[in-house]
This record gives C-alpha cells, sequence and structure tokens, in this order.
C-alpha cells in the first residue's frame, strides 16, 4: 500500500482541518479533490511531512508519517502550485540541486537533470535563465524536479494552473505518461475536475476536513446516482417539480432536455407515472453517463 492514513486529525487553532480522515492508495493516478477549506492543502503537509497529525497514524511508501519524515521526502516527489525557483539559476542547475536535496550524488544528479528536462520537453532551453521561462515552461521545470529523483510516488499540487488549452493538455499527457509507463503513483490535486476526469481512474473528495467519498471513478458515477436524459411534450416545468418532490434532481439545459439524476432505490418507472400523472408526453429517454462534476456536487453537496 502506497498511502495508508487511519483516523487522521489536524487543527489550526480552533479550525479543525482534518477531522478522522482514512485513506488507503495504491498504484496508479489519484485525483484529491475538494472545495476550499476542503483540507488538501493540509492532508499534502501531512503526508510529505511538514506537518505532524494531533491524532491518528499513517504511512507513504512505508515510512511513518510521525517519525520518518525525512525518509518520506527522500522517496517522494512534490510539484508545489506557488514558484519554488532560485534567482539566477538556470533549469539544469536548478533540477540537479533538488535532485542532491534528495540524497543524489552531484554527478548522477546533473546527469538526470539533463535527461528529465528532455523528458519534460525543456532540453533545448535548459541552460536559459529560469526568469525568462514563460509559464508553461515553470510547471514544466517544476514537474522535472518533482521526478528528478525517480520517486515511486508524486504529489502534484493544481500542475495546470495559469496554462492555456494547449499547455494544460501537453502537462496532462505527461503525467498520463509517468503514472502509466513509468511505475510513479501519482496524487494530482486539482480544482479543475476535467484534468482529474481525464488522468484519474481514483478519486478521493474532501469537504470539511472529512473524506466525503473515495473509490473507482467509474463506481462512484454508478453508485451516486444515475442519470436520465429527456425530451417531453407538454407541462416541463410541472414534470420537473414532480420528479424533484420524489427525491431526484432535475434541471433543463437551453436546449429543454430534461436531466434527471435518480437516487439508489428508485427506478425509472416513476419517471413515466410522474409523467403521465401530469399530462406530459416522453419524447425521447435515454440513459446517460454521470460525469465528475455530479459525483462531486452530490459528494460535497452542492446543488
Amino acid at each position: 500500500m502506497t498511502i495508508e492514513l487511519n483516523d487522521i486529525r489536524f487543527r489550526y487553532g480552533r479550525v479543525q482541518a482534518l477531522d478522522g480522515v482514512d485513506i488507503h492508495l495504491d498504484q496508479g493516478a489519484v485525483g484529491l479533490l475538494g472545495p476550499n477549506g476542503a483540507g488538501k492543502s493540509t492532508l499534502l503537509r501531512i503526508l510529505l511531512g511538514f506537518l505532524k497529525p494531533d491524532r491518528g497514524e499513517g504511512r507513504v511508501l512505508g515510512h511513518d508519517i510521525r517519525t520518518e519524515q525525512a525518509l518520506i521526502r527522500r522517496r517522494v516527489g512534490y510539484m508545489p502550485e506557488n514558484d519554488c525557483f532560485i534567482p539566477g539559476m538556470d533549469a539544469v542547475t536548478f533540477t540537479a540541486y533538488f535532485g542532491e536535496l534528495s540524497g543524489m550524488p552531484r554527478q548522477e544528479a546533473m546527469k538526470r537533470a539533463h535527461d528529465v528536462l528532455f523528458y519534460v520537453g525543456l532540453g533545448e532551453s535548459r541552460y536559459r535563465a529560469l526568469e525568462t521561462y514563460s509559464s508553461g515552461m515553470k510547471q514544466r521545470l517544476k514537474l522535472a524536479q518533482a521526478i528528478v529523483h525517480d520517486p515511486k510516488l508524486v504529489f502534484l499540487d493544481e500542475p495546470t494552473s495559469n496554462l492555456d488549452p494547449q499547455g494544460r493538455r501537453e502537462i496532462l499527457e505527461l503525467i498520463r505518461d509517468i503514472s502509466s509507463k513509468k511505475d510513479i503513483q501519482v496524487l494530482l490535486s486539482s480544482h479543475i475536475l476535467s484534468d482529474i476526469e481525464t488522468i484519474c481512474p481514483f478519486v478521493v473528495i474532501l469537504n470539511k476536513g472529512r473524506v466525503a467519498a473515495q473509490g473507482e471513478l467509474q463506481n462512484l458515477r454508478e453508485t451516486s446516482f444515475r442519470l436520465f436524459e429527456l425530451k417531453v411534450q407538454g407541462g416541463a416545468d410541472r414534470f420537473l417539480d414532480r420528479v424533484r418532490a420524489l427525491g431526484c434532481k432535475a434541471e433543463a439545459t437551453e436546449d429543454m432536455i430534461l436531466k434527471i439524476y435518480m437516487p439508489p432505490g428508485l427506478e425509472r418507472a416513476i419517471l413515466f407515472r410522474a409523467a403521465a400523472d401530469e399530462g406530459v408526453q416522453v419524447r425521447q429517454f435515454l440513459k446517460s453517463q454521470t460525469s465528475l462534476e455530479d459525483v462531486f456536487a452530490r459528494a460535497v453537496g452542492v446543488d
């Protein structure tokens, strides 16, 4: 097991940042989601050994999060959300420096720095001063320093922030390659749900310091609720009010497709009975796939 957390609690003064978090993660790419203040940053700091939990136990790559923080940081990579650059350095010196901080001999760190900079697409600009880099180049450089020491686990905090669509696609492709071909587990924290949905088959959703949902995304889509799309003739507003009263979430799109989210335990037949009772004709009825946005909204209680 790569990450094992049991009953993790942490408080900043009177603010309970984490309140009984249990997470058990193995290989692959995992998405970490949650609204602002959910506890994502605190959780990452605990996993990296920067903070000690007030209560609970945990291990990262087999190392205790309370007593073996230095060993954890030698074996994991971290791509922070904020810039972490040293003015006046070029990219290869900077990347090699982080390799040395992780325990690599200087010569080996320099060789690996060249390799990973070519891997992330910065080979031709590796001798340029960091302050001349664009936002996209800086994100690639942060990714390079996170993997220079060949870690088994990488924490990525908002890796596509401030990037244009092309830059986002390129970074996501690198992350996908890292997690699928290089035997590195990725924990990706992002507020961009489509990024998580693209890369991560497994998600953890935090809300108010607790785990609101976790599991295979495909399974969460099925267990959270089922989505049906309908087109009706006559009385659409009355029909929507009726199915909401039955416990469904319902909305109408601009092109008048009715999206009905049915919780577990309700059968689709109730939709046809509701339509008949309201004198509404169902002209189209399709079972659709729920998105990560739907799962997230359900988990954190957002309509």
